[in-house]
């Protein structure tokens, strides 16, 4: 098995992109890829998997397809099943020619399985050609559960990692992910922290999983708020009425941006300083490299 390798880099590529909100839409309903690509969301995922019947997936690839050959307004990506699924040659064989902005990777199980779909992929395409970036599903098998840290491995092939509430208890017994109240049980509140750690240490963006009450307004706010908090940047969405809730809790405040400003100013001032007083608290180095990469997110 060869090792991940650096895809080439699309000008105005979505490693450039700003995301902060990436709506799921059904692939077999292309009726709706429109709607959902000018619901202000920063980028679609077009999804061949669990939204999908075996018997409708061809009919769904050939959507796909033509959406992709068309201009498109929105970064759109691609959900292909997984590799043990027998479906995935025939979702890249389908999809790859219309040069998705990046594949999302459903029960993927750490670097060993990145390269195996990025060999995949340049088997198809060849090896000079642009290659889409991944986005890893990350935490929906058990063995996946212990794969987390090897993203770093491969992270010049990710565009970010995610995870779902909702496989990893069918995938081990577990009768539900998640409390009477909502809450996610230990385990699956484990995977979740360990996507957010393995995201980080790759160097490459947390992406916190879908809210599914779309019609549950405050509590999307507040699942949204508690990702922001907590590290992840961006926000899966399965309703193109969460997108607005999301894109708000994902992009920094007047005031955040006004304060990292002031930090940065504040160091650039003494740099010889290691820490410093600024509005009545101090800052040290952890404030000034979070102020650094909230800048960063909205230049």
């Amino acid at each position: 098995m060869r090792p991940c390798r650096p895809a080439q880099r699309q000008r105005h590529g979505p490693q450039r992109m700003r995301l902060r909100s990436i709506l799921f839409v059904p692939a077999d309903r292309p009726e709706r890829f429109a709607k959902a690509a000018a619901s202000g969301a920063d980028a679609i995922i077009l999804d061949l998997e669990d939204s999908v019947a075996l018997s409708q997936k061809p009919m769904a690839r050939q959507a796909v397809a033509d959406w992709l050959a068309a201009p498109r307004r929105s970064a759109s990506f691609v959900r292909v099943n997984p590799l043990s699924s027998g479906l995935i040659d025939a979702d890249l064989s389908a999809i790859l020619p219309g040069k998705p902005d990046a594949i999302v990777f459903p029960k993927a199980e750490g670097a060993a399985s990145i390269a195996l779909l990025d060999g995949k992929m340049r088997g198809l395409l060849g090896d000079d050609a642009t290659i889409p970036p991944i986005l890893p599903i990350a935490t929906e098998t058990a063995a996946a559960m212990f794969e987390l840290g090897s993203y770093r491995d491969c992270a010049d092939r990710l565009i970010g990692i995610s995870w779902g509430a909702e496989d990893l208890p069918a995938a081990i017994g577990a009768v539900s992910g998640r409390e009477a109240d909502g809450r996610f049980t230990p385990p699956t509140e484990l995977a979740r922290s360990l996507c957010l750690f393995g995201a980080h240490a790759a160097g490459v963006l947390a992406i916190e999983t879908v809210f599914p009450q779309f019609s549950d307004a405050d509590g999307l706010r507040a699942y949204a708020a508690r990702g922001r908090r907590d590290g992840f940047n961006a926000m899966l969405a399965i309703h193109p009425a969460q997108v607005a809730t999301i894109n708000a809790a994902f992009s920094p405040s007047e005031a955040e941006i006004a304060d990292a400003q002031a930090i940065v100013a504040a160091f650039a001032a003494a740099p010889d300083a290691g820490t410093l007083q600024l509005n009545g608290r101090m800052i040290d180095a952890p404030h000034l490299k979070a102020a650094r990469a909230l800048l960063a997110r909205i230049n």
